[in-house]
Formats: C-alpha cells, structure tokens, sequence
C-alpha cells in the first residue's frame, strides 16, 4: 500500500512539472511573438512611415536589414521553443494487443440437452477394431423452445361399492384461482407478467396465442 502510495505521488509531481514546464515554455512564446509583432511594426514604419523620407537611402537599408534580422532570429528563437514544447510532450503509449475475450458461460440453472456427434465410423484402420475414446471437445449454445398450450384434464374417477352397501366415494375437485374458467394458475401468471411487465396488452396476448394454437 505504502509503495503505490508513493508511486501515485511520483506521478503527481512528474505530472505538475510537466504543466509547470509547458506554461513557462507559453509565457516565452507569447513574449516571443509580442517581441516579433513590434519588430514588424518597426520595420514597416521604417520602410513606409514619414521619417523613411527623410532617411539617407543606405541608412534606411541598414536599418532595414538589421530589423530582418532581428526578425528571422525572433522566428528561429520561436521555433526553438516550439521543438522543446514538442520534446516534452510524452511518447504515446504503445497499445497493448488486446487479448480475445473468453466467451462467456452459459447460467449452470439452465437445463442441458446433449447431443453428442459421433464419427460416421470408429473402427481403427489399422485393423485392431473400434477406437478407444480418450476425451471430447464441449461447446455450448443457447436455444429456445417456443412456449406451447396444453390442455390439463383433471380426472377424479368414482368409486362404488360392487354390492351397492356403500354410498359413492370420489375426490373433492381441486380448487381453482377463477372456478370455472379454462386459464390455469401458470397461465394466468403468464398473462400478468406479460400485460405489466412486458407491457404486452391483451390483444397482442391473443394474437401470440394464436400462433401457438
């Protein structure tokens, strides 16, 4: 803990003297561009202003000269500036190939259905007879089994005493959500979970009901 704690603080500080740098690295620039922007201002009132009038001609050339000059050194002092802001820019961190994703595991609360493929012939051609299994490659993908309606008869058979001694005896029939109606408790369920969280309406329901018979 100690050790990334010092790690992250060397970082830090690397990090503010590389902004501390780069605006030291500004303020010599602006200071270079002010300075050129002036020499350019000079050079034109030597060359176009009054006083150029009155200047003897190979004064007005020196001095001419001397602020073209100043100004290519002004734009190779620039320049130099701009390459140090350029070296102190870190090198682009190489991206690390990405390594294939491993795909993910099916949920082990599914159910499995195997269906195992085996070769079109297992005996060995050198003539020992069938091969030996030493192993298997798995792969798994996910189906469907589209939903499916099935009628449920409750049967509740009546028994009699053969000499008819004995009254009838049968089973109480099981009770039911709705009484009388056909929807068992699952499929009304279903229609509730689909109505309000699928926010399936129930014309949609018969519609897909139909398609399933």
């Amino acid at each position: 803990m100690q050790f990334e704690l010092s790690v992250e603080r060397a970082a830090r500080q690397h990090e503010q003297a590389v902004v501390a740098e780069k605006e030291a690295f500004i303020t010599e620039l602006k200071a270079l561009i002010e300075k050129l922007e002036g020499q350019v201002r000079d050079y034109r009132r030597t060359k176009f202003g009054p006083k150029s009038e009155k200047m003897d001609p190979a004064q007005l050339a020196l001095a001419l000269e001397d602020l073209e000059t100043a100004i290519a050194e002004t734009h190779a002092q620039i320049a130099d500036v701009e390459d140090r802001i350029a070296a102190s820019e870190p090198e682009p961190a190489k991206r690390k190939p990405r390594a294939p994703r491993k795909a993910r595991a099916l949920p082990e609360s599914l159910p499995r259905v195997e269906r195992v493929v085996e070769p079109d012939s297992i005996v060995c051609p050198c003539g020992c007879g069938d091969m030996v299994r030493i192993g298997e490659d798995r792969s798994e993908r996910l189906g469907y089994i589209p939903a499916r309606y099935q009628v449920i008869a409750t049967v509740r058979p009546r028994y009699a005493c053969p000499k008819g001694r004995a009254g009838v005896v049968q089973a109480k029939a099981p009770a039911h959500l709705l009484e009388g109606s056909w929807p068992t408790e699952a499929l009304l369920a279903q229609i509730a979970v689909s109505k309000h969280s699928e926010h399936m309406p129930l014309n949609r329901q018969a519609v897909v009901m139909a398609r399933h018979g």
